[in-house]
C-alpha cells in the first residue's frame, strides 16, 4: 500500500519535472521566434549606453584586469562561469536533498 503511494508520488514528480523542463525550453526558444530582429546583449552594454546618455564626457575610472582577445573567448568564459555556478548550486541542492532523505529514513 505504501509502496504504491510512493510510486504514484514519484510518477507525479516526474510529470511535474518534465513539464517544468518543457516550460524552460519554451521560454528559451519562443523569444528567438517572436523577436527576430532584436539584439540580445548583456547588462554591461546597456549600462554603458545609459551612462553615455546621461553624461557623454564620462570616463571609466577602472579598467578590467584581464580582457579576452575576442568576443567568443569572453562568451566561453561567461558560459564556463555560469556552468561552474550551476554545478555548485546543483551540488548544494543535491546534498541538502540527500541529507533530508537520510533524516527521513532514520525517523521512519
Amino acid at each position: 500500500m505504501q509502496t504504491e503511494a510512493i510510486r504514484q508520488t514519484k510518477k507525479n514528480n516526474l510529470s511535474v519535472n518534465l513539464l517544468l523542463i518543457l516550460i524552460i525550453i519554451a521560454l528559451a526558444i519562443i523569444p528567438l521566434f517572436t523577436a527576430k530582429d532584436a539584439e540580445f546583449g548583456g547588462a554591461d552594454g546597456q549600462a554603458e549606453e545609459a551612462i553615455a546618455e546621461i553624461n557623454a564626457d564620462y570616463e571609466p575610472w577602472f579598467s578590467p584586469i584581464f580582457e579576452p582577445k575576442s568576443g567568443e573567448i569572453e562568451s566561453l568564459l561567461f558560459a564556463l562561469q555560469a556552468a561552474i555556478g550551476a554545478g555548485i548550486i546543483g551540488y548544494g541542492l543535491g546534498y541538502l536533498k540527500g541529507r533530508r532523505k537520510k533524516e527521513d529514513e532514520k525517523s521512519a
